[in-house]
Formats: C-alpha cells, sequence, structure tokens
C-alpha cells in the first residue's frame, strides 16, 4: 500500500474514488462535502437521495459523475462533543467502512480528506491519528492500494505529514 499525504483540491483527483466527509442525510452541505457535490453534478444528489441516509461512523458508495474519480464513497464522521461520547469509536468506524468498500470493489486508489475536522470539529491531530491507524491496520489485509489524504490546508497537511513521518521541507 501507499499512503501519503498531499495538499489541494479532492474534487480534481484522478483515482478510483473520492471519499466525502457527509452528514447523514448525504445532502449537500458545505465545505468538502459540498464541493464534492458541486463538482460531482445534480445526479450525485440524486443518488444519496435514492440510497437515503448513512448512519454516523458508515459509508456508502455512489458513481462518480461528473468528476475524473470514478467513485464517491460518503463516509460520516461524528461530530465532536469533547469525545466522550463515543466519537474515536465512531470516527475509526467511518474509516473501516471506507477501507472495507475500497477492498470489496477491489479499488486501486482513493483519497481522503480530514473527516469530522470541518465543521464537525474534531481535533485534527487526533482524528489524523486514527485515520493513519485504519490505513496501516487495513495495509495489512490489502494489496497495492494508493491511499492519499487530501489535505485542504497548509496545517492540515503538516499534521498529516508529521502523522505519517514525512518531510514536509522536501
Amino acid at each position: 500500500m501507499s499512503l501519503h499525504a498531499e495538499q489541494g483540491d479532492i474534487t480534481r483527483r484522478d483515482d478510483d474514488a473520492i471519499v466525502n466527509a457527509a452528514n447523514e442525510m448525504l445532502l449537500p452541505g458545505g465545505g468538502v462535502c459540498g464541493a464534492i457535490h458541486r463538482a460531482a453534478g445534480p445526479d450525485l444528489e440524486k443518488a444519496c437521495r435514492a440510497i437515503g441516509s448513512c448512519p454516523t461512523g458508515s459509508a456508502v458508495i455512489t458513481p462518480g459523475f461528473g468528476l475524473k474519480a470514478r467513485h464517491v464513497i460518503h463516509a460520516v464522521g461524528p461530530v465532536w462533543h469533547g469525545g466522550g461520547q463515543g466519537e474515536p469509536a465512531l470516527l475509526k468506524s467511518a474509516y473501516d467502512s471506507i477501507f472495507r468498500l475500497v477492498a470489496e470493489r477491489r479499488l486501486a486508489s482513493v483519497a481522503i480528506p480530514a473527516i469530522s475536522t470541518g465543521i464537525f470539529g474534531y481535533p485534527l491531530d487526533e482524528a489524523a491519528e486514527i485515520a493513519i491507524a485504519a490505513a496501516r491496520y487495513f495495509d495489512k489485509t490489502a494489496a497495492n492500494v494508493k491511499v492519499t489524504f487530501m489535505c485542504f490546508d497548509g496545517k492540515t497537511y503538516a499534521v498529516y505529514n508529521r502523522r505519517l513521518g514525512a518531510d514536509t521541507k522536501s
């Protein structure tokens, strides 16, 4: 498995799948969710409405429609309430659900944003630790999957690189 971080726009990725930091109703929202829906076009919202909903800690998959990515995996992470309401387990479950779909669909590449760290308020460093641990665990069971943690800004990119053990100055 290839595991790394990049800073940029997830909607421009040409991967087998990109991950949407979705809400339970799978409706367009703000942040990465809104950007993905706008870039994919109205058929993505129609497909999400047909699915109906996705519980926190789970993920579902749709076609990519107007995106370069062939699929969108909609993962619902938790809203941060201080960590005492099961948020770490729910975030881990969301990432595990992503990697289950990657394995089931035999996808070769996936780009993943920092789920729950935007409007849902999850602390970035803790969320990155959970995301990377889930990817490394998945790495033990999957072969030849390229996982890119897509970072919207420099702060997120620095945190993921530090957690991955990469040198952000290169």
